[in-house]
Parts: structure tokens; C-alpha cells; sequence
């Protein structure tokens, strides 16, 4: 996987206008001057857990003693899980939880934006090609921006595209994460017979 293959999926994973109606909502006990503060604050709170995932995540795995088929493997079905709820969108269970008063990690940094899919991809990058951790750290961080942009400008970008507009992108973008997902369990499945 080359370091721009690793950003978009990453991307794609984050889903960020997907997020957008939950950020909103997520926002909305808090007062409109400090919206942008708050939600600045959550982004960069997510991206120091991608990173510090990046960073640990190599030890994390060797400990609790997870090989890399079983990691591939595991994270294509959350990811297809993921791509699934893109896809067929419905109500969003325990990712659509009410924030009472200004929002702290939970839910905007986390499940919002480093949400199970983001982390276990990072996770899988690390652990597949360990040499490669500037390259990831480069996909992280160029994935992380592209989204972050266009969460900040989220209010603008609702109205611009509508509800409808929104819908069809986030179901194109989970199209090819269920291709992604498809394909990572593939990769797991071969990975694991080849031992």
C-alpha cells in the first residue's frame, strides 16, 4: 500500500461528511462562539490518539499476543460493518449519543473521528509494515487534515450540499470501504493460510 492509498482509506474511514449532521448535533448545547474552539480542540485530540496508536501499536499487538492475519482479518469485518452502516444508513446506535453541555473526547475525537475502524486501519498499517512509520505518519496526518477541514467547515458544507447531497456522497464513500474491507479480509485469509 503506497503512503496516498494509506491516506485516502484513512480518509474514507474518518468519514468525515458522514460525520458532519452528527458533529452538528454533538455541538449544538454549546455556545455558538466557542463551536469552532470545541471542535478544533476534539480533532486535535483525535489525531493524537491516531498517532500514539501509530506509535504503540506494534507493542499493544505483541502483547496481548494478536498476529497480523488475525488483525487484517479482524479489522476488514469492523470495517465492513462500518462501510455497511454507510451504505444502509439507519439510526446510528451508540455513535449517535446525546453530549450534555460542551463535549470532552467523547463522542467528537472518539468514536467520531478516531473511531474503531480509523484506529484498528492504524493499527494494521503498523503492524504490516512497521519500517514504514513515516509513511503512515504522512497518510495520518494527510487524512486527518483533509478531514478536519471539512468538519470546521461543516455548517457551511450542510447547507451547500443539502441532506440529500450528504447521504449520496457518504454511500459512495461506503461502497469502496466495503471493497477495502472485502479486500483486507482476503489479505488476512492469505496471510494466515501462507503460514
Amino acid at each position: 500500500m503506497t503512503t496516498f492509498s494509506a491516506a485516502v482509506l484513512l480518509f474514507f474511514v474518518m468519514d468525515p461528511l458522514g460525520n458532519i449532521p452528527l458533529f452538528l448535533s454533538a455541538l449544538t448545547p454549546v455556545a455558538p462562539a466557542r463551536r469552532f474552539v470545541v471542535a478544533a480542540r476534539e480533532l486535535v485530540i483525535a489525531y493524537g490518539v491516531l498517532v500514539a496508536f501509530l506509535l504503540a501499536g506494534a507493542s499493544m499487538l505483541r502483547t496481548l499476543g494478536i498476529s497480523q492475519p488475525a488483525l487484517t482479518i479482524a479489522g476488514g469485518i469492523v470495517l465492513f460493518l462500518i462501510a455497511l452502516k454507510m451504505v444502509f444508513p439507519g439510526v446510528h446506535g451508540p455513535l449517535s449519543e446525546e453530549s450534555d453541555g460542551e463535549p470532552l473526547v467523547v463522542p467528537l475525537a472518539i468514536p467520531y473521528v478516531a473511531g474503531p475502524s480509523a484506529l484498528a486501519t492504524v493499527l494494521l498499517l503498523a503492524s504490516q509494515a512497521p519500517e514504514r512509520r513515516a509513511d503512515w505518519f504522512v497518510a495520518i496526518t494527510a487524512a486527518w487534515a483533509a478531514s478536519a477541514a471539512i468538519l470546521l467547515a461543516g455548517s457551511r458544507l450542510a447547507e451547500l450540499l443539502g441532506t440529500r447531497g450528504l447521504r449520496a456522497i457518504e454511500r459512495l464513500m461506503g461502497m469502496v470501504l466495503v471493497a477495502s474491507a472485502v479486500q483486507m479480509c482476503l489479505d488476512g485469509v492469505e496471510a494466515f493460510m501462507a503460514r
